[in-house]
């Protein structure tokens, strides 16, 4: 997938025309890009789409419209754009209950090297977490990471061919998988790789 440029975002006065209407289509698109994984944990799987409209909503809230913020946010954004070889998504613990949360965040330290994805037939990838800034310290993890998976050339031509996916982690105080995935989410990953 193609970075985005300053060429495909709208105006902040267009895009106030717009918004309605590409919000809508975004957050349909965004429902076939979620995997829930147990009752507390889900990957938002991003692409060019969801980077645009995280970007033009930040230009909006920010009322960016000098060139160099808008290059800062596209420098911010587009690194979750996926390459063609790997999936890019942002990993949420979600815990309502403030304590609760505090405490599971505690408990559920390195989380994020215990989440997985597998392509039908190969060993599970591991994701590369958080490249942007730690986002762990000595007590706990974040309830927000960033994370890539690198697939493999046979990998991703398995998944063009229509293999099935699944998702998981496997953390001891964290245990649960989705085998497979839908297959509209299946789909919609599937068209993040190029070959």
């Amino acid at each position: 997938m193609k970075k985005l440029t300053r060429d495909d975002l709208y105006s902040l006065e267009k895009y106030a025309e717009v918004r309605p209407g590409f919000r809508a289509q975004v957050m349909a698109h965004k429902q076939n890009r979620r995997v829930v994984i147990g009752p507390n944990a889900t990957l938002y799987f991003e692409d060019r789409l969801t980077m645009q409209y995280q970007v033009q909503e930040m230009l909006r809230i920010e009322r960016i419209f000098e060139s160099g913020g808008i290059n800062d946010e596209l420098e911010a954004y587009n690194p979750l754009i996926p390459d063609g070889h790997n999936w890019k998504a942002t990993f949420m613990v979600e815990f309502p209950d403030v304590e609760e949360r505090r405490a599971s965040l505690r408990r559920l330290k390195g989380v994020e090297k215990h989440v997985w994805a597998r392509v039908a037939g190969f060993e599970p990838v591991r994701p590369i977490a958080d490249e942007d800034l730690e986002r762990e310290d000595e007590e706990k993890t974040s309830s927000v990471h960033f994370l890539r998976f690198e697939l493999t050339p046979d990998m991703v031509r398995a998944v063009k061919q229509g293999a099935a996916i699944s998702m998981g982690i496997d953390h001891p105080a964290y245990n649960h998988q989705v085998d497979p995935v839908p297959v509209a989410t299946r789909d919609s990953l599937a068209q993040d790789l190029s070959g």
